[in-house]
């Protein structure tokens, strides 16, 4: 069985530079301080209020995501390599959204096929030659990171509809100061305070060209019923922009509205967090009472921006992700600076029959699936439940991918048996705008807290911490 690389440091003790003060304060620390800290920072979140609850779930109460105290550290030169590759691959995904929805040349060139597109769920034909302002697609994405080795970085998922857990990355990192400041100190850590400032001037730069010259923006959500609801406000609040439903705007003539104590107010970018569906009654769920009746009107009428636009979701989708080392080199005419973790589609003969022989060694992913739902994940399934997936993979094998069960780095975190390795990954968000790319140091990063568990997702147990950067 593979070893999973550690980013502290190895078996033999021999610590990695990144890590080299904190693993002198881990020593020193006792666990009586490190459970305080812990304690009290779990204090902090519930009384800021920062919780969420899963769908479906039969105790629908509201939870506190596991925050773990020990930061995982990235050295500046580790960043540059990232930042770098984020920022070619959102590119090429913004390329290829504006070719998908405008002239095509990716499916007449057989880069992607066209089935794939035009059989996505999340294709909008809606959108179908429709030129958004300034030509950005996915103004917000969250992009999956995995890391195996000391070298190597992988994408494991484009998220590009509405990418969510920036709210915790902000509230960890306060978090963090408030209890550790000594360790600030010590550690040069690159600041993620200004990430509101930076989506801000990301979305004003992407108003529609008739706009004023101080674009009124606003944060539509679904609800106070919605999962990510605190996500939601707290964006807003630090924004410094209103937070609306859908029945607090209007359309009239074709320009879109926010009803005010002071009478109507013209809304130029909408940074929504409602799904495409639900966005407009009149033109996809007549049935959706969270959007805005005409506000696809207006979009095509070129009089406001939505934030992610229309139809994102063909970019995001697993089977399309397969493809993404081609669509860069494309798009940008370079090799991807990030790599894909090597995949196979089920939708293809060679690799269906290949995934069939060596399930109880992969993990199997629906493609339109989220939050470590509908996967399989092959190590540590019983025999029943691959038999289960075997039929279900047979029945539908277009509906999924398979991908190795990559030994994902690990982290030391603190548990109720002291400090232990568990995997991680890592989200960055980038910010697309007219612009400018704009990335702040760092991310989300989840962590798996069951020992030997791969699976880092909040909806199944997963937990996140602080990720600091450091300055060069």
């Amino acid at each position: 069985m593979t070893v999973a690389f550690d980013e502290m440091g190895d078996a033999q003790g021999a610590v990695r530079e990144p890590y080299a003060r904190l693993s002198q304060w881990l020593n020193q620390a006792s666990p009586e301080l490190l459970n305080t800290r812990r304690s009290q920072a779990e204090y902090f979140f519930r009384r800021i209020g920062i919780t969420f609850a899963v769908y479906g779930d039969a105790d629908s109460t509201e939870r506190l995501i596991p925050f773990d105290i020990i930061p995982r550290i990235l050295s500046a030169a580790e960043w540059r390599t990232l930042e770098r590759g984020l920022i070619q691959r959102v590119n090429a995904l913004n390329a290829f959204l504006r070719d998908v929805y405008g002239k095509k040349e990716c499916l007449r060139a057989g880069v992607v096929p066209t089935d794939l597109v035009y059989r996505n769920p999340y294709f909008r034909p809606e959108m179908d030659r429709f030129e958004v302002p300034h030509g950005v697609y996915c103004h917000i994405a969250g992009i999956d990171i995995v890391r195996v080795d000391p070298h190597n970085f992988y994408v494991l998922e484009d998220n590009a509809r509405t990418p969510s857990g920036v709210s915790y990355m902000l509230e960890n990192r306060e978090v963090m100061m408030r209890l550790f400041p000594e360790l600030f100190v010590d550690n040069r850590v690159a600041p993620v305070e200004n990430y509101a400032d930076n989506l801000l001037a990301s979305l004003r730069s992407v108003a529609p060209s008739r706009s004023a010259a101080d674009p009124t923006v606003v944060l539509l959500t679904p609800g106070q019923y919605n999962s990510a609801f605190y996500e939601h406000s707290f964006l807003a609040d630090k924004l410094g922009v209103e937070l609306v439903e859908g029945t607090d705007l209007f359309v009239r003539d074709e320009v879109v509205y926010m009803r005010t104590t002071e009478g109507p107010q013209r809304v130029d970018v909408i940074y929504r967090r409602v799904d495409d569906e639900f966005l407009d009654p009149l033109v996809f769920r007549p049935d959706s009472v969270l959007g805005v009746p005409g506000l696809m009107g207006a979009y095509h009428a070129g009089n406001v921006t939505l934030a992610n636009a229309v139809g994102t979701g063909v970019a995001d989708d697993k089977a399309v992700y397969s493809y993404m080392p081609e669509i860069v080199k494309f798009y940008t005419g370079e090799e991807p600076i990030l790599k894909n973790v090597p995949t196979w589609r089920c939708r293809d003969k060679d690799d269906f029959a290949y995934v069939l022989d060596h399930l109880p060694e992969l993990v199997v992913k629906e493609v339109n699936g989220s939050g470590g739902y509908g996967m399989l994940v092959g190590p540590h399934a019983t025999k029943d439940q691959i038999e289960t997936f075997r039929r279900r993979l047979k029945h539908e094998p277009d509906n999924y991918i398979a991908q190795p069960t990559l030994a994902l780095s690990t982290c030391p975190t603190f548990t109720k048996s002291g400090v232990a390795p568990r995997h991680v990954d890592l989200r960055p968000f980038v910010l697309s705008g007219a612009d400018k790319v704009r990335i702040v140091p760092g991310g989300l990063t989840r962590v798996a807290m069951k020992e030997g568990s791969l699976v880092v997702n909040s909806s199944q147990g997963g937990g996140t911490k602080d990720t600091w950067v450091l300055d060069a």
